[in-house]
């Protein structure tokens, strides 16, 4: 799982070094930790990357990016380190209906492990996705927030507007629906009238 980690001081001085004391992604000195490249354990050097903490959470949350900050792959992502290079490769994925994050994916080059790596951590385009009236993805077990009324067909009610619905299903052959419970009935939802609560 990526995230952060406590090593060895051994550790921690390698990929200090590596890094020149710097983020391998942005190139910012401030808040530096060691993050694990998933789905790798951390255990080699070789996995992880010395990154901010704003590419850490960034990474951890990609729908939650800033696109601008993310600029700064169109150097780091030709690092020689495949930790980097993969992570290069995720979050211009994650971005690239900004356009120009293609168009860098486009040029990056890996070898076969390493793009198998990449590839490894990222939602799979084919499989239907949910996605709310912001472009959020929704997952089971997400809490939504309708954003109007709705009146709930062979139910004698409407859901309000700023109605919370909690530990929502997926309707997984319908991108457009969701199902969750409203005033203790199970009712299916339009994606477009939801927004996720963070």
């Amino acid at each position: 799982m990526s995230g952060y980690t406590n090593l060895s001081m051994a550790f921690e001085r390698e990929l200090n070094a590596r890094s020149g004391e710097q983020c391998e992604l942005c190139g910012s000195t401030e808040d530096l930790a060691t993050y694990i490249v998933s789905p790798k354990t951390g255990l080699k050097i070789e996995e992880c990357i010395c990154a901010c903490v704003a590419c850490r959470t960034q990474m951890d949350n990609p729908d939650q990016a800033d696109a601008n900050h993310w600029r700064c792959l169109n150097d780091s992502m030709w690092s020689e380190h495949p930790a980097v290079q993969v992570s290069a490769y995720r979050m211009l994925f994650h971005l690239k209906k900004e356009g120009w994050p293609a168009d860098l994916m486009d040029m990056l080059y890996l070898d076969e492990d390493t793009l198998d790596w990449a590839q490894s951590g990222l939602p799979d385009e084919d499989a239907v996705q949910h996605v709310d009236s912001n472009g959020n993805i929704l997952q089971a077990g997400d809490s939504v927030v309708l954003i109007q009324d709705l009146k709930v067909k062979g139910a004698n009610f409407t859901a309000k507007r700023g109605t919370a619905v909690r530990r929502i299903s997926l309707v997984h052959d319908n991108p457009e629906h969701i199902e969750g419970k409203v005033d203790g009935q199970q009712i299916v939802i339009l994606t477009k009238y939801v927004k996720k609560s963070k």
